[in-house]
C-alpha cells in the first residue's frame, strides 16, 4: 500500500448538503478518505441546507447514503460511527439571510482552521453564496471555495459567474472542479506522457494519424430532464470534460507541475482550437435524441417519454464533431470527439491511432492489417493497451494478428482505486489547485464552443434519432468514415 499522506485538520462546509451529488459522491468520497486515516479526527464536515433537519437526523440520512453508495465489504460499524462524528449541520439559506449567524458562530469558534466551501448547488447561488460569506465575514486566508460545474450556458453567464466569485475571492482561492481530472487514468496521462520518452517522440503528426475520446453512458436523463433539456450533450460533457482530456493530451510539457504551469499549457490547447465555420457544421458536427430501444436486453423508453413533458425537444442526447489544433506537433491530425446518453456501454476511452507502414514486407494474405493503437480506458477497468502486430505461434508460414499489451491498473497495482473525488477534496484542503480549472481555461473552453452553439441555433434542425442501445445517429459513423476512418468499438467486457 502506498503511503498516504493526512492533510491538515479543516471545517468542510458543503452547500447543497441533502442534494444528489452530496449523498452520492462527497460524503462516500470522504469516509473513504477518514478510513484511510488523511482526514484528521479533529476536522469538521459542516452540512448546509435550506431544510431543518435535527443532526441526529441527518446523520442518519449521511449514513443511509453511505450503505448505499459504498459496497459493504469497505463499511466498518467503528468507522462509520468515527466519521458520522466529524458531521455537523445547519439550516442555511445560501441565496437569503437565515441560519448565516449559526454557520457563523460555529466557523468562529476555530477562525485558524483550513475552510473549504463547497457549492454542491445551483451555479445561479454561486454568486449570492459567496456574496453571504464576505458579508458574515466567513472568508479568511485559509479559506477556498469549490465550484462544481456547469461554470455557466455559454460565454457571457460563464464570465458573469466568475465575475461575481471573484469579487469576493481571488483567483488563488477559487477551485473550479471538474471530476474527470481527478481520475487515475486521466493523471496517468501526464506520467505516459511525460515519463516515458518512447511516447513523447512518438507523439506528433508524422507518426500519429488522429485521436478518438469517446465517453459513453447507458443511462438517460435520470430524473435530470430540467437541467439536461436546457444544456444537451454538448454543454453537459463535451464542453468541460471531454475539452479537459483533450488539453492533457494534446498540451506540450509544462516547465513543471506546478498548478499554473500545467493550467497555462492547457491553455494554450483550447486557444488553439480551430473554429469550425458555419458552412462545415453540418459535415463536421452531429446532434442525435436518443429514441425507444434496449439496453442489455432491457426495453427502455426514449427521451420525449424520459422528460415526461409530451412536447418534443430540440435537446441533443448526442454529439459527435470532428477538431483541428493549430499547433505544429498537430498540424493536420483530426479529433474525433464523441458522447451520448443510451448508449450500448458504460465507458471511457482515448484511441491513439498510429499511422499504418507506408510499405510492408509480409504478403497480404499473411494478416489483416491493422494499425497500431494506444488506447487510454478511464472507465470501465482503467488501464492502458497497446495493440500491435504479433505473429501467430506454430509452423506453417508467417502469420500475423493484432495482440493487446495490457496493463489494468487495478491489477497492476493490487489496490483499490480512490474515486476523483477522493483526491479532489484533499487537494482543496491543501490548496493544489494543479487538477483545478483557472478562470481563463473555462471562458477559452466556452468561447469555442459558443461557436458551434451559434451554429446550430442559426440552422435549428432537429438531431437525428437513433434507438437507445445503438452508437448514435448514422451520420456519426458517416462523419469519421468519409476520412477512411472508423470508430473503435472493441471495447472491454
Amino acid at each position: 500500500m502506498p503511503k498516504i499522506i493526512p492533510v491538515a485538520s479543516f471545517d468542510g462546509v458543503v452547500f447543497g448538503a441533502t442534494g444528489d451529488l452530496t449523498m452520492r459522491k462527497l460524503l462516500p468520497a470522504l469516509y473513504y478518505r477518514f478510513r484511510d486515516r488523511q482526514i484528521p479526527e479533529t476536522s469538521r464536515i459542516i452540512a448546509a441546507a435550506r431544510s431543518h433537519h435535527p443532526e441526529a437526523e441527518y446523520r442518519g440520512m449521511a449514513e443511509a447514503a453511505l450503505r448505499r453508495h459504498v459496497p459493504e465489504a469497505d463499511l466498518d460499524a467503528d468507522t462509520i460511527a468515527g466519521f458520522l462524528s466529524l458531521v455537523t449541520y445547519v439550516a442555511v439559506d445560501g441565496a437569503g439571510e437565515e441560519g448565516w449567524s449559526d454557520l457563523s458562530r460555529l466557523l468562529g469558534e476555530r477562525p485558524d482552521q483550513v475552510r473549504s466551501y463547497y457549492l454542491a448547488t445551483s451555479p445561479s447561488l454561486y454568486g449570492k453564496i459567496c456574496r453571504n460569506l464576505a458579508t458574515h465575514d466567513l472568508i479568511t486566508p485559509q479559506s477556498r471555495v469549490v465550484l462544481e460545474k456547469p461554470i455557466g450556458h455559454d460565454l457571457t453567464s460563464a464570465r458573469a459567474i466568475n465575475d461575481q466569485v471573484g469579487r469576493v475571492f481571488p483567483e488563488s482561492q477559487i477551485f473550479r472542479i471538474d471530476h474527470y481530472l481527478g481520475k487515475e487514468t486521466v493523471q496517468n496521462l501526464l506520467a505516459l506522457r511525460f515519463a516515458n520518452t518512447i511516447f513523447e517522440r512518438l507523439w506528433n503528426a508524422d507518426v500519429i494519424d488522429h485521436v478518438q475520446i469517446t465517453v459513453a453512458e447507458t443511462v438517460g436523463v435520470e430524473g435530470r430532464g430540467g437541467y439536461y433539456d436546457t444544456s444537451g450533450a454538448l454543454r453537459d460533457m463535451l464542453q468541460n470534460h471531454m475539452l479537459q482530456l483533450l488539453c492533457l493530451l494534446a498540451m506540450e510539457s509544462p516547465l513543471s507541475l506546478d498548478a499554473d504551469a500545467v493550467r497555462d499549457e492547457k491553455l494554450k490547447v483550447l486557444r488553439a482550437l480551430k473554429p469550425i465555420p458555419a458552412h462545415e457544421i453540418p459535415a463536421r458536427t452531429v446532434r442525435g435524441q436518443y429514441g425507444p430501444g434496449a439496453i442489455g436486453g432491457q426495453a427502455v423508453p426514449g427521451y420525449a417519454e424520459d422528460l415526461g413533458t409530451g412536447a418534443r425537444s430540440l435537446t441533443e442526447t448526442f454529439v459527435a464533431l470532428r477538431l483541428e489544433l493549430m499547433m505544429p506537433r498537430w498540424a493536420g491530425v483530426p479529433f474525433y470527439l464523441r458522447t451520448g446518453k443510451r448508449l450500448p456501454q458504460k465507458m471511457s476511452e482515448i484511441v491513439v491511432q498510429f499511422r499504418s507502414s507506408p510499405f510492408s514486407i509480409f504478403p497480404p494474405e499473411s494478416f489483416a492489417r491493422e494499425p497500431n493503437r494506444l488506447v487510454i480506458r478511464l472507465q470501465p477497468q482503467e488501464g492502458i493497451k497497446l495493440e500491435m502486430m504479433t505473429k501467430e505461434p506454430g509452423p506453417g508460414g508467417m502469420r500475423l494478428r493484432p495482440t493487446g499489451l495490457d496493463i489494468s491498473f487495478e491489477e497492476t497495482f493490487n489496490q483499490r482505486y480512490p474515486d476523483a473525488y477522493e483526491r479532489l477534496l484533499m487537494d482543496v484542503v491543501r490548496g493544489n489547485a494543479t487538477l483545478f480549472m483557472r478562470r481563463d481555461e473555462v471562458e477559452a473552453a466556452w468561447a469555442w464552443a459558443d461557436g458551434v452553439l451559434q451554429a446550430w441555433a442559426d440552422r435549428p434542425e432537429p438531431p437525428r434519432p437513433y434507438p437507445a442501445g445503438t452508437w448514435g445517429p448514422t451520420a456519426a459513423i458517416a462523419l469519421i468514415e468519409r476520412d477512411g476512418r472508423t470508430w473503435h468499438e472493441n471495447l472491454p467486457t
